[in-house]
């Protein structure tokens, strides 16, 4: 049935056979399942927390070097830890088969195995928390279909990269249980610990998003600071570079040698920079190369901290500007920590605080982008 012609001046709202579109009935929303959006994201919010806790306790497994005192693989058997003298012997001698023991251990009393053993089998059975809590999650989600468009695959995302790390954490032990190694490889220390870090990585921006509705994001990308969103992604991308060379540090115990600054020994660059061949080796195994390479991209990382500051200073959302301004002094706060963990020749109190600070530093670089990128709506008089 055709509508009669409205007069020039007809009021538009006077016609109440036709419901107005409200914000919450928008094209953006309409037809979409916005799902538990809140539930889920305080689900994120444990499954950050642990792997922060996991990221804590790997660091103090590799510190107390705990890390290859449990010399096989097993996934689900594994989760029970010696239960009997006789099993604890087993364990034990195992454990004396491999380089460690033999070359660096020998006559280590079954006491002090225990110790090093109760690490590894915590670090180990918290990657295995982390792993049921999400698989509860997920399923628990998805059976109740309150998962929001688009974000299945996201949540899968995580389980895979959880597994990932599982696998690669087992490929960086394995690397210690044969020949003549007294730790595990660093490189491969540095995948695990870096493959940490990006999981870490997307739970935070998969919280951030969450905070907000879908139809508030694509409303505030409208008002992204573009440059300064670029440069924030190439302050993320030095400062997991850095975390990476971190580890390589941490890898071979360089952090326990050159403990002059700002020279190193007594000069500008460590001495027999390239003793070990082939040449490329010295990049990941020689002491005063890997340590030099990790001060410099410090410096660099200050540097270019620096850089993205004085170019947030002219933003006019005070919520960006604030997000680089608490950037900036973690950067410099890590900085001073990274120089005195070194000074100090990383005892593990000192240690652990300085791989904390990197997460806490990775996150709020994360957190200002994510702020460059959907800059809060505020008033002309909070600008």
């Amino acid at each position: 049935m055709t509508q009669g012609k409205r007069a020039i001046f007809q009021e538009v709202g006077t016609d109440k056979s036709a419901a107005p579109v409200t914000a919450a009935q928008g094209v953006i929303d309409r037809g979409r399942n916005s799902g538990a959006r809140g539930a889920i994201r305080i689900w994120m919010m444990i499954l950050f927390a642990l792997v922060v806790v996991m990221i804590a306790v790997g660091g103090l497994t590799r510190l107390t070097d705990s890390g290859l005192s449990i010399t096989e693989w097993k996934p689900i058997t594994g989760a029970l830890p010696p239960l009997s003298e006789a099993a604890w012997q087993s364990e034990f001698d195992k454990y004396r088969a491999i380089p460690e023991y033999q070359l660096q251990n020998k006559g280590m009393s079954m006491s002090e195995f225990q110790f090093i053993y109760w690490w590894e089998w915590g670090h180990r059975q918290l990657g295995r928390v982390i792993g049921l809590v999400w698989a509860i999650g997920f399923l628990g989600f998805w059976a109740a279909r309150k998962i929001p468009t688009g974000w299945a695959s996201r949540m899968v995302l995580l389980g895979a990269l959880g597994g990932l790390q599982g696998a690669v954490g087992w490929w960086m032990v394995s690397s210690g249980l044969t020949g003549t190694m007294l730790d595990v490889a660093s490189y491969r220390l540095a995948t695990h610990l870096g493959l940490a870090f990006v999981i870490l990585g997307f739970i935070s921006w998969f919280v951030f998003q969450l905070g907000l509705s879908e139809k508030d994001l694509i409303q505030r990308r409208r008002m992204r600071e573009t440059r300064l969103f670029s440069m924030g992604t190439g302050l993320m991308h030095l400062a997991f570079l850095q975390i990476l060379l971190g580890a390589l540090v941490a890898g071979i115990d360089a952090g326990r040698n050159y403990i002059d600054w700002p020279l190193m020994a007594g000069g500008f660059f460590p001495p027999d920079m390239f003793s070990l061949t082939p040449w490329w080796r010295n990049f990941f195994e020689d002491d005063g190369l890997v340590q030099f390479i990790h001060r410099m991209a410090g410096y660099a990382l200050m540097i270019f901290a620096i850089v993205v500051w004085r170019v947030a200073r002219k933003s006019g959302n005070t919520h960006v500007r604030f997000g680089f301004n608490a950037v900036l002094a973690m950067v410099f706060f890590q900085m001073v920590l990274g120089i005195i963990t070194v000074m100090y020749s990383a005892p593990w109190q000192i240690a652990i605080v300085h791989q904390l600070g990197a997460v806490v530093t990775w996150v709020l670089i994360l957190r200002a982008r994510f702020m460059a990128g959907y800059p809060a709506v505020q008033s002309v008089r909070g600008a």
